[in-house]
Order: structure tokens, then sequence, then C-alpha cells
């Protein structure tokens, strides 16, 4: 059941709804009466149930004709929202009336609240969960980025069911129908209890552990515990759930063992399995019913049933049996790391350490050691990391966290649940516990040993790696366990597929509204542009740029090129230069950006085979913003390719002029990036003509407000002969000057996946100039 959901979430397209229901019915009926062929009913069920749940979250995402409308909405807050100094996001569920805009009604929407640029609230500062209100909004479908490494945006808004997003049109105009009420509304209180009792640093993780509201955790304590690979230890985690499960069981356990008459009227371990599950849900409400706690409680409550029952199963049998409850109440679990890490973890212990349990300290190191090797490749797929101190830091932070930490926070909550100030102390010792672990795991995150990133393997270095994970951990004493290392190396050594000598690559990165171009020869990088940074915000260098490099392997650059100092190309340059080892940096002289030099028309340099030249500005040129962008022609044995950041026409005409003049300075190039992202204030007829390109490529972002690019920007191109690619309909963009010319790829068209298909389908081609054909990649 399990691959035939993957089978289907993984393919490119939906199958048609009358063949995923003829599917789901003929599976059905094969797994239960197939016998031999059960097999393939219960595949050709998990197949159609997981195409008509994802056809149906599709079918809930804003029509085409719907986008960037404003539209007035009334509805709640659901969840916490998330508070930030120039924003506040939040999720809300619009009113399932007749009075509510059809498309929206009844569906869960990802909105923005913005400030006025003076700083000044307007409102958001009121916005609490489990409130009522009435907002205009500007909405439009989930749109996201598609880079090597990246998140998938748009993958989460499908596991989500999410309808659309936007942001508050006029803040001005919202108004406030009814107060917080609801477990949302409760854990938002009982958050900023904890906020006010507890003193220090502390706080934010109390928070975190007792209530699963990670929102005071900054960018730099991420670090730390995804550097430790502790991340799955911070808010409520399913292991979590799974104790205080275990310590209801017990309690109830002790119970009927001082009143055995009790077991007169239910049997001890029946009532022990429904104390168990009583309190895996107690607590999931806590957390807000969040996904990796829904999935614990629903196998907490498989084992509970089979108890319940007296039904005889093995333990595997049992995690089958919770597999299987939560996939057919949600099969797009799947989409989740999630689900993977909790099935695989489990089942490697299992399978590990069958008599767990005699030997704390001694299984709570085999587990360490087990669950290392045998989720490590998980991790590096899903996340292209590996945190070396790993191991060492769950050993610490397991039990001290868990058995410590937890407890004493849970014991706070449910103290102030009863009175006001009286969960205060238990609350602050568990503070002083966790800051007394908090400074190690500061250390080991800034040794050299903390996070490994790992290039993006091939698809087949997963399946290999977890083979090589299962001989190793096959009992002591077999041959030729060191020889299943060699099944790692495509996941720890994956193939760069760099250029030769005398070729370049290069990748325009999908960054929104802005720029970056890493390039690539055989043994040498460089990045023009590294796309735009929001105060409080989205940081394409932190966000794209950096997930990108490590995916393609580049752990340095040998030079960067900020083109000029508008932030939509400049503003992720230092998250880039903190991270990764920059040799040099150029920039127009007198650009507002610090440690770089300037880039002057007539400095060249060769790499690996493959000539570099600035062609603008020249020497002593003003610094005029766009116009003084930085333009680089990278010219190899098999074609050539033009970066011209932000000129405009009066600066294309000049170059031309020049490329006439001295022939060294010549423009023609088989690829041309073209100027300011498309704008009419650029791409002069002449300058078109004069490069001679065959493919014109577009970095922009979707739906942005400047209508970039312009229709008829693109019709001069076409006109010209060159063939069009935009970032903001294909994902990023990948050039290769090799033997027999240029070819471009698209990351949408590389990997695809049923949500591009779907997206497709919704979109109708906008009306194009007479001449233009429409090439969404």
């Amino acid at each position: 059941m399990l691959t035939g959901i993957a089978t289907c979430l993984w393919s490119p397209a939906l199958a048609s709804q009358p063949w995923l229901w003829s599917a789901l019915l003929i599976g059905a009926l094969l797994w239960w009466r197939g016998r031999a062929v059960r097999w393939i009913g219960a595949l050709a069920f998990g197949f159609a149930l997981a195409g008509l749940h994802a056809a149906h979250a599709l079918s809930l995402q804003l029509p085409v004709d719907w986008e960037k409308r404003e539209v007035t909405v009334q509805g709640r807050v659901v969840e916490l929202p998330e508070h930030q100094s120039r924003r506040t996001a939040f999720a809300f569920r619009v009113s399932d009336t007749s009075d509510q805009p059809a498309p929206l009604r009844g569906r869960l929407l990802q909105l923005s609240w913005y400030d006025d640029y003076d700083g000044a609230g307007t409102g958001r500062d009121r916005l609490l969960a489990g409130q009522q209100w009435q907002l205009t909004a500007r909405v439009r479908a989930p749109r996201g980025l598609r880079n090597p490494g990246g998140f998938d945006s748009e993958k989460r808004a499908l596991e989500r069911r999410l309808a659309a997003s936007g942001y508050v049109g006029d803040p001005e105009a919202a108004r406030l129908l009814a107060p917080a009420s609801g477990l949302d509304a409760w854990r938002e209180s009982m958050s900023s209890r904890i906020a006010g009792a507890v003193e220090g640093g502390g706080a934010r993780f109390i928070r975190a552990l007792a209530l699963g509201d990670t929102r005071g955790l900054d960018d730099a304590d991420w670090q730390v515990l995804r550097a430790n690979g502790l991340t799955h230890l911070v808010a409520i985690s399913g292991f979590h759930v799974g104790l205080v499960a275990g310590f209801f069981a017990l309690v109830v356990a002790g119970i009927w063992w001082l009143w055995p008459a009790l077991g007169r009227r239910c049997p001890r371990p029946v009532a022990a399995a429904v104390a168990g599950l009583a309190g895996a849900m107690l607590y999931a409400a806590v957390a807000g019913f969040a996904l990796p706690t829904v999935r614990t409680v629903l196998m907490i409550a498989v084992v509970a049933g089979l108890r319940v029952f007296r039904r005889s199963t093995s333990t595997f049998d049992s995690l089958a049996l919770a597999a299987i409850a939560i996939l057919l109440v949600d099969p797009l679990a799947v989409l989740g790391a999630g689900f993977w890490l909790s099935f695989f973890g489990v089942a490697w212990l299992l399978w590990c350490l069958p008599g767990a349990g005699r030997r704390p300290l001694r299984d709570l190191v085999s587990a360490q050691g087990v669950a290392t090797l045998g989720l490590l490749p998980l991790s590096v797929v899903l996340f292209g990391q590996a945190s070396l101190v790993g191991p060492l830091a769950n050993l610490l932070a397991v039990p001290w966290w868990s058995l410590v930490v937890v407890p004493l926070a849970l014991l706070g909550t449910a103290l102030e649940a009863l009175g006001a100030g009286l969960g205060a102390w238990p609350w602050q010792l568990a503070a002083w516990c966790f800051e007394r672990s908090w400074s190690l795991f500061e250390w080991l995150a800034d040794s050299d040993l903390a996070l490994w990133w790992l290039a993006e393997p091939a698809w087949f270095a997963m399946p290999l790696a977890m083979l090589g994970a299962f001989w190793l951990l096959l009992p002591r004493g077999l041959p030729g366990r060191p020889l299943a290392l060699l099944l790692w190396l495509p996941l720890l050594l994956p193939a760069r597929h760099l250029p030769a000598r005398g070729e370049a690559e290069l990748r325009v990165l999908d960054v929104g509204q802005g720029l970056s171009v890493l390039v690539r020869t055989a043994h040498h990088s460089l990045l023009y542009d590294m796309g735009p940074a929001m105060p409080a915000g989205f940081d394409a260098g932190e966000r794209v740029v950096l997930p990108a490099l490590r995916a393609l392997g580049v752990g340095q650059l040998d030079l960067a090129v900020v083109s000029h100092g508008d932030n939509d190309h400049a503003g992720g340059f230092d998250a880039v230069r903190r991270a990764v080892p920059v040799g040099a940096a150029y920039a127009p002289e007198g650009a507002p950006l610090v440690g770089t030099r300037p880039c002057v028309a007539g400095r060249a340099w060769q790499w690996d085979g493959v000539d570099f030249r600035f062609l603008h500005p020249p020497p002593y040129f003003p610094y005029l913003g766009n116009e003084a962008s930085c333009v680089l022609r990278i010219q190899t044995a098999h074609g050539t390719a033009l970066l011209t950041g932000d000129i405009g026409e009066v600066i294309e005409r000049d170059l031309v002029r020049r490329a006439e003049l001295e022939p060294a300075t010549s423009i023609r190039a088989e690829v041309v990036l073209v100027a300011h992202h498309g704008s009419a204030s650029a791409s002069d007829p002449g300058f078109i003509v004069a490069t001679g390109a065959r493919f014109a490529l577009v970095s922009n972002g979707h739906g942005n407000r400047f209508g970039h690019p312009k229709a008829d920007v693109m019709a001069r191109w076409h006109h010209a002969g060159a063939e069009t690619r935009v970032t903001s309909e294909g994902g990023a963009l990948t050039v290769r000057l090799v033997p027999g010319g240029p070819a471009v790829e698209t990351r949408r068209r590389a990997h695809p996946r049923l949500w591009d298909a779907a997206r497709r389908t919704r979109q109708a081609p906008a009306a194009a100039p007479a001449g233009l054909s429409y090439r969404p990649d």
C-alpha cells in the first residue's frame, strides 16, 4: 500500500478520476479476496487512494481567474500567529457560510499582515490564535520557488490542503468579530504565561517543549539544533507523545496493581492501553494536533485497539497496522519527512534491538548507533545534510531533555491549568535544566564535526545506501560486512557532473523578483548576484543560493560578482559571504557594498579553457545604479553567454557601439540574460540583433507588481530568433555550453511533480502578442 501511494505522489502527473475510482474499487476487492495477488490489490488501492486525495487537495486551490483578487473574508485564526518585526504570518480558516466567496468557502489560507513602512503597528499586534476576523486580502494559489536543494513550498501546501496564500491588503479595514476561544486560544494564553514566568532565553525552549510553540526560536537556535541533529526533540515530537502515553499507562497499571479487584471489571493491560491512548490524545491537543503528534496518536491507537480486542500480534505487524491506519486517514502524509523518519526509525530499532530494556545504558548507546546508520540515507536525501556529532548529542539530549526537561515543562503546564501562577516553579526549573545543557550543544555546533553538507545524489543512491545499512546491521560474525560501505559511495560521494575543459555551465536560480547565476567550469565556480533579502524576512542568499550551492557540491566560490547594489541583486550577498569562502568579490565602483573590488571593462581572465571578460562599466564610470551594472561575457569553445544585470537601452546601445570599434568587446552570444528582468526600459532592438542570441533567459518573480517580463520585450527577442525561458514558469534554468551548442533545461521539466501538471492544466495561456508562442518552460 505504501509503495502504491509513494508511486502515485512521485509521478509527474495524476491519472484521471474515472481510472482512479476504478483502481480503488478493483484494488480493494483484490486486497480483500485476492489471496496470491493481494499485494497487487494493496498497491493499486494505495495508488488510487493517494491520487484521489491529491486531486481533492489540488481542487481546493484557488482558480487561476481569482489570482490577485482582493477578497473580503470572515473566518478564524487557526494555529499560532508568527509575529515578526515587519509582518505577522498566520493561518486563516474561512467561514463555511454562503456569504463567503465560493472558491474560498471553508478553506485554509496562509496570510501575512504587514506594517506600514514607518514601522507603526496597524492592528496586527492584536492578532491572536482563536480569534474571528473580517479581512480584506489579496490572494493567489500556492506558488513556490524551484531550485536544486530548495524547499518545495508547493508540496507543503498540498500536504496541508492549503487553498491560497496572500496578504492583508487593507489593514485599516480589518475588523475583530469575536475574541479568542478554543484550543489554540488556550495554547496562546499558556505560551504567554510561560514567557512571563520564566526569565532569560530558556522561556522560548520551554514554550516549544511544552506547547509546540517554536515562534521564539531564531535562525541561530535552529542552526545549533540542525548541527547537532536535535530538531526532532524540540517542539512536541512523536517520541515525547510516546513517553507521555507510557507514563499514563504506567500510572494506571500501578493503580490496578494496588487494587487488584479492579481487574474484575477491566483487565489491567486493557486499562493501561486505554489510559496510554488518552494521555497521548491529551498531549497531542496541547500541541495543537500537529502532524507528528497525530501520527503517533494513531500508532498508539492501533496498539491500544489490539490490546482492547485481545489480538496477539508481533511488533512488526503492529507497526504495519499503524502505517495502514495513518495512510488510510491521510495518504499525503508521505510527502512529509516526518513520516519516513518515524516509521523507518522504529522499524530499524525493532529489528536490531528486539530485546531492548534489559540493559538501559547499553540499549541507549546501541539505539543511537542503529538510528544513525539506518536513518542517515534518509536524512541525506530529505535534508541534504548529516550531523557527525548527532549521535553524541542525541546520547546526551534524549535522556536529559526527554526525561527531565519535558516532564517538568508538562508538570508546570498541568499546574498552571489548575490555577494561575502554580506552574511557575516547574517551568523555571525546566528552563534552568535546559540552559545547563544548551551551552554544550552550542559548542558542538561550532566544531568542525557538526554539519556535513552533501551534494544532491542520483535517484538510486538511497536504495543502495539503505541496502548497505541493512548489510552493516546484520549480526556480528557475518563475513564481508565492510564491503557494505561500497554501497554508500553514490550517496556520500555523488557525481557532480562538472563541465569538461573548455565547457561551462550556468544555473539561473529561481530567486523570485531578483537575480542569481552560478557559473561553473571544470575546476572553478563564480556567483553572479545573490538575489533579494527582506528585513526580518526572506533572504534569497540563505534560503535559495546556499542550499543550491550545497546541493551542487560547491564548497567555495573562486569569485563573486555583484552586478550593482540594488537589493534584488545584492541582498543575499552577506548571507553567502558568511557561509561560503569567497576568493574575491567584484562590484561597480561606488556601489554601497563593503569588501569588493571594482569591476571594470577590459578586465579578463581564463579558467579551464573558458574566457571571462567584463564589458561594462568602463573606467571612471560614475555609479548610476542599474546603468552601472557589471556586464560579464563568458566565452567557451562551444558558445558564449552574456550576463547583463540591470542595464538599460542607453548602455546596451553603447555596448553595440564599442563592439563595432573593438572586436575584443564583442557582444555576440548564443545565450543572453535579458537585462532588468525583461523591463520595457531594456532590450533595445539593435542590441538584440547584435547579440544574435539563440536563448534569452529571464529571471523574475511570479506575478510581480512590475509586470516583468513585458510582452513586447519578449516579442522582440522571439522575432530575432531567440527562444525564451523564464524562471517564474520553469524554475531554475540550467544552461550547458557543450559540444553541439548550448542546451537549456528548466528545473520543473527536469524534475516534474504532479502538482506542476495540475497547475498547468488550471492555468490558461495568457494572450500572446502576434507571432509569440507561449512556452511555459
